[in-house]
């Protein structure tokens, strides 16, 4: 064991076997102990069926953190998962956060952010190219964001034309923001402006479906939906849409 530990933040990607790549699994057969949410061990239970795992809930980020920290101070290799990327609304920024709080420590232990597929480039591939020129990613969690700030950003990247990511549309307890957020894409974007749902991507219930600005707001998202919606210049081709960057012009 390290006399300082270690620390990965490790992104699994959409939680297909294919699209993890060598570094994570390399950082998850190397580690000592692993944390993360629970559900994200069966992506990756034939890698991980000998290592201590360690599943909190969702909600408990804070306390994934705090554990990681711990344990590699205490000398372990310590790798916490997080689904996609794990430097995009993943875990990477927390870890560093609380590990930050033991900086008066003369050692840490050394930290290395593992890159995943994240639900942006995994769901944007799905629908062919529509993150190929300047987009903007936002999630519509007003959790940890008020959503004064949100609709801000909203506003600001739906004025200047460009593509929009919408992570996190609709919950449960979270339905009006969705129906704002539609309402302000109305505002910048023709009605006919080509729009991709995909849920689920890379997993077995997948489902892409394409719409419309105009019929944006009746669409079926959740938790699990990306929604991408075009810029000026976006257009469908055979199922696929289409950002162009402007070589043919």
């Amino acid at each position: 064991m390290s006399q300082t530990g270690s620390l990965c933040v490790v992104g699994l990607g959409p939680g297909t076997s294919a699209l993890l790549t060598g570094q994570a699994q390399a950082a998850l057969q190397g580690a000592d102990v692993i944390i993360g949410y629970d559900g994200y061990f069966q992506w990756v239970a034939d890698l991980v069926r000998t290592k201590e795992c360690i599943a909190l809930p969702l909600t408990q980020e804070v306390a994934r953190a705090q554990l990681a920290v711990e344990r590699a101070l205490a000398g372990q290799a310590v790798s916490v998962i997080s689904s996609g990327d794990a430097g995009i609304y993943g875990m990477a920024s927390l870890v560093l956060e609380v590990l930050e709080r033991h900086q008066e420590r003369t050692v840490l232990p050394d930290v290395v952010v593992i890159p995943g597929v994240s639900a942006v480039n995994a769901c944007a591939a799905l629908l062919g190219a529509p993150i190929a020129h300047d987009f903007a990613v936002l999630s519509l969690s007003d959790l940890l964001t008020p959503w004064a700030v949100i609709e801000k950003r909203l506003a600001a990247a739906a004025e200047a034309d460009f593509v929009m990511v919408l992570l996190n549309p609709k919950s449960a307890r979270r339905q009006w923001q969705f129906a704002r957020a539609c309402a302000l894409m109305g505002q910048h974007r023709a009605p006919e402006t080509p729009v991709g749902l995909v849920r689920n991507a890379y997993r077995p219930d997948q489902a892409v479906v394409l719409t419309t600005v105009a019929g944006l707001a009746e669409a079926d998202v959740d938790m699990l939906t990306t929604v991408i919606v075009g810029n000026s210049q976006t257009r469908c081709f055979q199922s696929r849409l289409i950002t162009p960057r402007g070589y043919l012009c």
